[in-house]
């Protein structure tokens, strides 16, 4: 059996869980990724389909949904079809799907990734964001601001020592990319940091919230713990919105459900840039799934945040067909690129200048996509993880984009 691929113009034969074929687009996980070289920067420095949009610094969710309304799913769900747009409360998302229709969504665990240190007098708070293959951690150091949150701090110098609660420590060796201002750096840490962080750590919360909140406020419905205590530094907040009895009435209505991972680093609080690569893992299931729903043609690839793109795309070959992958990934998703299996995506909605924007882009379309967030400001859209949400769906008459490789 074989279904049409969204892009490029071979068939897609439908993929047995451990079939051969293309290999996905991802790095080997037995060493830690060149993290020196991030991918994605001479497009990502070009300008976003949103660009001239400013977004109020009132349009920032400062509390979660619940603190605010009825619930988690108490939020908004603006909806894109192609360039139409309509506005819905997040709890009507069943009526936007369809029976058929495949959710993909990350299962990572969000950690309480923040912890105060000390280097010589210098009070800092460490954030810790990827753990690397050899048992280093990427962190960015930052300085305390008051009130719980933190500034931009220059990174290093190699060979500082960070000290950290329980007489732990920390040494930082090199740089993530350009040695000159790098945000991120490799540093030799204690044994056993996930049990560390959960008893020292909290979660890592940027200057637009008004308060710490608990962990709990981070996690996902979907979040599951990892054998080795992996997770992500950041919320994956796409999920945040759902709900178990959302989850069960989308499943009455045969909305399927395919789990991935992908463990999401640190991002930048002051500038915008390009992900760095991020540990996945697609399951065998999911892939058989998602290539069963694309042969048969019974519903949509529907990704639930920017993270389950990245993943789900970093599995697929040029055939346009899923294979169970799993390592780092350094895939950067733009409209050059395209999206080879992913139809729809649910995300939350980002600041005009951010990276994240050209994978949107090359999901919805440029007009699409401005003409979304035009309508999010002026119906006065909350922003950032605690915020409202997007729903990208295809306007199902347009012949879809080609795709190219991730190539700069």
């Amino acid at each position: 059996m074989t279904a049409r691929g969204r892009c490029g113009s071979g068939d897609v034969a439908l993929a047995v869980p451990g079939a051969g074929g293309a290999e996905p687009a991802a790095t080997a996980a037995a060493d830690s990724p060149a993290l020196d070289a991030r991918p994605g920067r001479a497009e990502a420095a070009e300008a976003t389909a949103l660009e001239a949009l400013r977004v109020p610094d009132a349009l920032s969710a400062r509390v979660p949904a619940e603190q605010r309304g009825a619930g988690r799913d108490d939020v908004r769900l603006l909806v894109s079809r192609g360039r139409a747009v309509t506005h819905h409360a997040f709890r009507e998302l069943p009526e936007q799907l369809r029976a058929g229709d495949v959710l993909v969504v990350n299962t990572s665990m969000t950690l309480p990734a923040a912890v105060n240190g000390r280097v010589g007098g210098e009070r800092v708070v460490v954030h810790f964001s990827t753990r690397g293959a050899d048992g280093r951690w990427a962190v960015e150091l930052r300085a305390p601001r008051g009130a719980g949150v933190t500034g931009p701090r220059p990174g290093g110098p190699a060979g500082a020592v960070v000290r950290l609660p329980g007489g732990r420590a920390l040494v930082l060796e090199e740089p993530l990319g350009p040695s000159a201002g790098a945000r991120l750096w490799w540093a030799r840490a204690p044994e056993r940091v996930p049990e560390m962080l959960r008893r020292y750590g909290r979660p890592i919360r940027y200057g637009y919230t008004d308060r710490d909140q608990p962990l709990s406020a981070y996690r996902t419905v979907f979040a599951v713990d990892s054998p080795d205590g992996s997770g992500s530094a950041e919320m994956p907040s796409a999920a945040r919105p759902f709900t178990v009895p959302l989850v069960a009435e989308l499943v009455r209505r045969g909305v399927l459900f395919a789990p991935l991972s992908l463990h999401t680093g640190v991002a930048s609080a002051e500038a915008d840039e390009p992900p760095y690569p991020e540990r996945f893992a697609v399951p065998a299931a999911t892939a058989w799934l998602v290539n069963a729903v694309r042969a048969a043609g019974s519903g949509r690839v529907v990704a639930v945040g920017t993270t389950a793109v990245r993943a789900l795309e970093s599995a697929v070959g040029a055939d346009g067909v899923v294979r169970p992958a799993e390592g780092w990934t350094d895939l950067v998703v733009t409209p050059r690129r395209g999206v080879r299996v992913v139809d729809g995506l649910l995300t939350g909605l980002h600041e005009p200048q951010a990276s994240h924007l050209l994978m949107l882009e090359a999901v919805a379309g440029r007009e699409a996509l401005r003409r979304g967030y035009e309508a999010a400001l002026q119906e006065r859209y909350l922003w950032h993880e605690f915020g409202d949400v997007h729903l990208i769906l295809p306007d199902e008459e347009r012949n879809a984009p080609d795709c190219f490789s991730n190539e700069w």
